[in-house]
This record gives structure tokens, sequence and C-alpha cells, in this order.
């Protein structure tokens, strides 16, 4: 049963930092590709970073030099640090895993919340 659990979401002033953790269950090492999605009021979900095994990494443009995505496979996470946040990163944050030849599995979501 796969299963992917955030946390570390909360309420933060701008200008400061907050780390969200992704934890993948049965093994992180079975998927390919993680991800962090977010997904604002009204708005549709969009991708804010992932990173494959060798340690690859892509990140929107509007969260570069800010945010830092890394992966534990030791620890079965994914985590990502969010610094310099903006009251336009708010947004519900979704921990996305990805392996061949299945479907995406999706995690709950954390609530991100930058006031200004």
């Amino acid at each position: 049963q796969v299963q992917l659990v955030e946390s570390g979401g909360g309420v933060v002033q701008a200008g400061g930092s907050l780390k969200l953790s992704c934890a993948a269950s049965p093994s992180i090492s079975i998927f390919n590709v993680m991800a962090w999605y977010r997904q604002a009021p009204g708005e549709q979900r969009e991708l804010v970073a992932s990173v494959t095994p060798p340690g690859r990494t892509n990140y929107a443009d509007s969260v570069k030099g800010r945010f830092t995505i890394s992966r534990d496979n030791a620890k079965n996470t994914v985590y990502l640090q969010m610094d310099s946040l903006k009251p336009e990163d708010t947004g519900v944050y979704y921990c996305r895993a990805e392996r061949p030849f299945d479907t995406p599995y999706w995690g709950q979501g954390t609530q991100v919340t930058v006031s200004s």
C-alpha cells in the first residue's frame, strides 16, 4: 500500500522559512520521480520542484533560488526547504510520487500560509 504523508506546513511571515517533509511508504526507492506541487485558492495545481534518484532537480521559475528539494532514501523522505517566502507562495502543498507503468500517487496536502 503506497502512502505519502506531508508535514511541516504552517503560517509564516514574508521573508521567513519553512521545511516540508513527505514520508513515503513502503519505500521511496520504488519511485523514480518525487515532486512537490502546490495549489493556491482558485488556481490550478502547479509543479514547484521535482527530484530524480541521481539527484537531478527541476524548479518552477517562481521558486528558483529560494526553494530546495532533496530526497533521503534512507529515511524514505523528500524535503522541500522554502526560504525567502512570499505571500504568493501561499497554498496547499502536495507531495507526488511517480514510477513507470503506474498512475502517480499524491499525499493529502499541507497548508502553507505566508502573511505580508
